[in-house]
């Protein structure tokens, strides 16, 4: 399993009335596929996956698979509070045509140490996918150590970790875990180009959902370690990133689905629509100035 470069955390499009657009959908999947995105996470967090019903999930996730027939990995977002429930969903998605799973560190529990080890092994050892570890302290309330991720990589079914902390030293950290094995994404977009250079195969991206050229330039860049052309597309996403920032993802993410033909803004609840006014306009001036610079290339 290959999993490197600009992948998508795919938002879930709805309709006006709520419903799954399954339409809208596909019009993302092709096009992350166009833009160069080289694997999609379905019903992650960016996905809304708590929001989702269970014959949702199943549907958008045999749609992804069905549709992109190959051409990238498909990875299925499949992490919850409970081991059980965890092992239950990754196998759940393997029977579906998933490619791996991306399995976040349980939420809202506060596992300790030795309780996240047992947690990831359960699901490495009867989940029947390859896991990539998902660490985001920020929303779970428990933070995945370097330690522990180093005791997980020897299990063959853990092929990596998403780790979202963008500190300096986490970056350094995790980079320090690679080997061929096992590989480090990004899962903050803003130090996403920092981490490739520092070693990570690639970074698992929120903003790629609108701009999937620029994300790909950028990660092409930094894997190069070419730090110049890294800073450059840096530079020119950073106020598409810092304007995603403005609301609780993925309500800005979505805002932006409808100025490009993709979908409605509209979220479920408990998250609400991001209202019109500077943080919309900011968002955008950001991607209006990213497709200028793209006709301009």
């Amino acid at each position: 399993m290959n999993i490197h470069g600009s992948v998508c955390a795919l938002v879930t499009p709805f309709g006006s009335d709520g419903a799954l657009d399954m339409a809208a959908f596909g019009r993302l999947l092709d096009f992350q596929i166009a833009g160069g995105t080289q694997a999609v996470v379905v019903a992650g967090s960016t996905g809304e996956a708590h929001m989702l019903e269970h014959d949702e999930y199943d549907r958008l996730l045999a749609f992804a698979v069905e549709h992109i027939a190959g051409r990238i990995p498909v990875i299925a977002g499949t992490g919850d509070a409970g081991t059980a429930k965890t092992v239950a969903l990754t196998k759940r998605a393997r029977s579906l045509g998933a490619d791996a799973a991306l399995v976040v560190a349980p939420y809202y529990v506060r596992p300790t140490q030795e309780g996240l080890r047992r947690h990831f092994l359960e699901v490495a050892d009867h989940g029947g996918l390859p896991v990539l570890l998902y660490n985001v302290p920020s929303r779970t309330g428990c933070d995945l150590l370097p330690e522990t991720t180093a005791a997980l990589r020897d299990l063959p079914a853990i092929i990596g970790i998403k780790e979202a902390r963008g500190d300096a030293e986490r970056i350094q950290q995790t980079a320090e875990l690679v080997r061929p094995d096992f590989v480090y994404l990004s899962g903050d977009d803003g130090t996403a180009a920092e981490a490739m250079l520092a070693g990570a195969a690639g970074t698992i991206s929120v903003a790629v959902n609108l701009v999937p050229r620029a994300f790909r330039a950028l990660c092409d860049a930094a894997r190069a370690g070419d730090r110049a052309a890294a800073a450059r597309c840096h530079a020119a996403l950073d106020p598409l990133v810092q304007a995603l920032n403005c609301a609780p993802n993925p309500i800005a993410v979505k805002a932006g689905l409808p100025e490009l033909g993709l979908g409605t803004a509209v979220p479920r609840l408990p998250l609400v629509e991001l209202e019109q006014g500077p943080e919309r306009e900011q968002l955008r001036k950001a991607l209006a100035t990213l497709a200028s610079l793209a006709d301009a290339a």
